[in-house]
């Protein structure tokens, strides 16, 4: 009898911790950071590469957009904002980030850090007097920027049913600073597709 009570409180105990929250306890690493990722219907690392990898092929090879008749140097970029006009939280600095360094490997633009001036600011401060003229960084002598780059992440969700589609538009726009004009625009669209189905615990 006391053997059969025992069974029952493990048999017990045993029931409510596997029907207890699940948490994730070991992970690994993945060794290749640009396999798929459609965990879930929501934006990922794998749709930022695609669409980041895309738009810089086609902005590198329209030359329209960094054709400079009156200059041999690169052209110049200045990176300001890319709207999230999705239903998502989602770090589109991130997005701009990885543009960034995906156009500066490529080695066709240079560009200025706008993030940086206010650090730039206080280092011309401290600079004045204090360290050797030789080594001084002066006022008025930074590059200006030949373009703008900024953008819109805009997003359509739909359902039917079972059926769940979760469509992407990423669209870029390089705009002339001394004219106004839009050298260079383009986009990328992706189109998910999920379907539901009952998970078990």
């Amino acid at each position: 009898m006391r053997f059969f009570n025992l069974f029952i409180v493990g048999a017990v105990v045993l029931s409510l911790t596997s029907c207890g929250p699940r948490a994730f306890v070991k992970g690994t690493y993945d060794e290749n950071v640009e396999s798929e990722n459609l965990l879930n219907d929501q934006w990922s690392e794998t749709d930022m590469q695609v669409a980041v990898k895309e738009l810089v092929d086609k902005m590198v090879y329209t030359t329209r957009a960094y054709g400079n008749a009156n200059s041999n140097r690169q052209p110049i970029v200045m990176i300001t904002k890319l709207q999230n006009k999705t239903s998502e939280h989602i770090d589109t600095e991130s997005i701009m980030d990885m543009l960034r360094v995906e156009l500066t490997s490529n080695g066709q633009v240079q560009f200025v850090d706008k993030q940086a001036r206010g650090d730039i600011a206080e280092e011309y401060d401290y600079q004045e007097g204090t360290v050797t003229e030789s080594t001084k960084s002066k006022r008025g002598s930074q590059v200006g920027a030949d373009y703008v780059l900024n953008g819109r992440l805009d997003s359509i969700v739909q359902e039917a049913g079972k059926k769940k589609t979760v469509y992407y538009k990423l669209t870029l726009n390089l705009t002339n600073l001394k004219t106004g004009l839009i050298a260079w625009t383009d986009h990328k669209q992706i189109r998910k597709l999920y379907r539901k189905q009952h998970v078990g615990m």
